[in-house]
């Protein structure tokens, strides 16, 4: 006979408080079975359904992507058609995350070149940071035509 766990005993292995085990299982996420006494009770696939949940998460998906993708595990035959839809959500996921390291590498980069121009304080070294800048804001700009070009126009120097 297979080992269940209790709700307490979940939550202490996996870290998760049972508050969010319940609301995994009210959302249909996660849904362990129960005894006559109404219990929740955890199987092993239970734990590792939460342990990708938790991978996911950490991984940025939100809870309603999980409740889309996770059912790929409990299907038995799965249909190609089916892989292909989730293979074609993670790439667009991984393309969304480069998207994302890519913004927090320029934030970074802008970070550290504002630091530095503070330090050293010169024409030079505030003449390379007006212009990083200004590159940052063109590539907004390219990016998000709700900005306008007359805003950018009015502040160049």
């Amino acid at each position: 006979m297979e080992k269940l766990y209790s709700i307490q005993e979940a939550s202490q292995i996996l870290g998760i408080s049972k508050d969010t085990l319940r609301y995994y299982d009210r959302i249909g996420i996660v849904s362990p079975s129960r005894k006559d006494n109404r219990y929740r009770r955890y199987s092993k696939d239970d734990l590792i359904d939460l342990m990708n949940i938790q991978i996911m998460q950490y991984a940025d998906f939100s809870l309603d992507e999980i409740r889309g993708k996770l059912s790929l595990r409990k299907m038995e035959n799965i249909d190609p058609a089916y892989c292909e839809e989730v293979a074609t959500f993670l790439d667009a996921k991984n393309v969304e995350t480069r998207k994302k390291i890519a913004h927090l590498e320029m934030v970074s980069q802008l970070l550290n070149m504002a630091a530095e121009t503070i330090r050293d304080f010169n024409n030079e070294s505030d003449q390379r940071l007006t212009e990083f800048v200004r590159e940052i804001y063109m590539d907004i700009r390219k990016n998000e035509p709700g900005i306008s070009k007359k805003g950018c126009d009015e502040h160049q120097g």
